[in-house]
């Protein structure tokens, strides 16, 4: 997507719905593999994709930049696929906020997957279903609760990203500038009305997820009629 005449908040909306898609179309499979195969480099998998939550911001924000730079290999060939470099622009906040996202997707998602009861897949798996059958009307149903969790968390975590966007995406007003960007700009330039009224929707926002995110996690109680 090319640059439009984004508002601050309305940039970090779009910028935090698609990298929760983003991050669940690829967490949730590596969330799989993670909780139910054993497979070679398991450990370097898992910590690899748990990195972003111990790496500063802008350290992530460095190797990325590093990684996906115009003088960089994958830099030019993304430059040559779209014709548009990649950092600086509105993809680079998306993938800030999927680096970001991703860990919390996958953990969250591993849990909900660990809580089902193995024996409903070895049964399925019995009856002769195979391993995409189990895992789409077995597996993803009952752990849908912690599916529907990380895509909240992973939502309020791209909304308040702020470290990584700033050295990838940079502070382009009405291209890059996100809400968290724009707390800091108003906050460096004494604009304390702006810089409060986005702290309060980011705030209420993610106090939102919190409570989301509480009520999906409390156990189901099961209602008898007699």
């Amino acid at each position: 997507m090319r640059a439009m005449d984004w508002s601050p908040l309305g940039l970090s909306l779009w910028v935090a719905t698609v990298s929760t898609i983003v991050a669940l179309l690829v967490g949730v499979p590596c969330a799989f593999v993670l909780a139910r195969k054993r497979v070679w480099g398991h450990r370097f998998l898992e910590a690899l994709v748990m990195l972003p939550l111990v790496l500063p911001p802008t350290v992530l924000g460095y190797y990325l930049l590093a990684a996906l730079g115009r003088g960089t290999i994958l830099g030019r060939a993304y430059e040559r696929a779209t014709g548009s470099p990649l950092t600086f622009t509105v993809e680079a906040a998306v993938l800030a906020g999927v680096v970001h996202a991703l860990p919390l997707t996958v953990r969250t998602v591993r849990a909900a997957l660990d809580a089902v009861d193995p024996t409903l897949e070895f049964a399925a798996r019995a009856l002769g279903a195979t391993e995409w059958r189990v895992a789409t009307t077995i597996t993803l149903p009952l752990a849908r609760r912690g599916v529907a969790a990380a895509a909240a968390l992973s939502f309020a975590r791209a909304l308040g990203e702020f470290g990584v966007t700033l050295v990838i995406a940079g502070n382009i007003p009405g291209v890059t500038r996100t809400a968290s960007i724009a707390v800091y700009e108003a906050m460096q330039a004494g604009r304390d009305a702006e810089a409060q009224a986005l702290v309060a929707v980011l705030a209420a926002i993610a106090i939102a997820t919190v409570v989301l995110v509480g009520r999906l996690g409390e156990p189901r109680t099961v209602r008898h009629e007699w």
